[in-house]
């Protein structure tokens, strides 16, 4: 594992902004996830702010602004193109979808998607190297 993922990892601001993520208080998880992301500087920063423009895409979409909505996570999106099926202990695949989802509704105008929030899932625990 990476030596800032695992930092990352044990930094009790990174639950707690995943914990934010997952109660959809999008503005909080923002800020939480930018603290964070202002501190890294190694492969996890894109993840980080990722996951924060993903957020703030929500919020966007909560106050209204589908221009910003869309744009936010489709960037939050571009963020997370690069990194792997996990990461941060969350499971990225299903971010992505949903993430994706959500998106294509906003593109096709959708103000308010019929679609779940995204959510952060944790990623599948491995033993010696292959998932659970």
């Amino acid at each position: 594992m990476d030596p800032e993922e695992a930092q990352l990892l044990a930094d009790p601001r990174l639950k707690e902004a995943i914990r934010l993520f997952n109660a959809a208080d999008w503005y909080a998880c923002h800020d939480s996830f930018e603290a964070l992301w202002h501190e890294t500087a190694g492969p996890m920063r894109p993840v980080l702010q990722g996951l924060l423009q993903i957020a703030v895409g929500q919020l966007h979409h909560a106050n209204g602004n589908q221009r910003g909505a869309t744009v936010l996570t489709g960037e939050g999106l571009g963020r997370l193109r690069t990194a792997g099926a996990q990461a941060l202990g969350l499971n990225l695949d299903v971010l992505r979808a949903s993430g994706r989802s959500w998106l294509e509704a906003l593109q096709a105008g959708e103000a308010a998607p019929e679609l779940p929030a995204p959510a952060l899932v944790p990623a599948p625990a491995e033993v010696d190297g292959a998932p659970r």
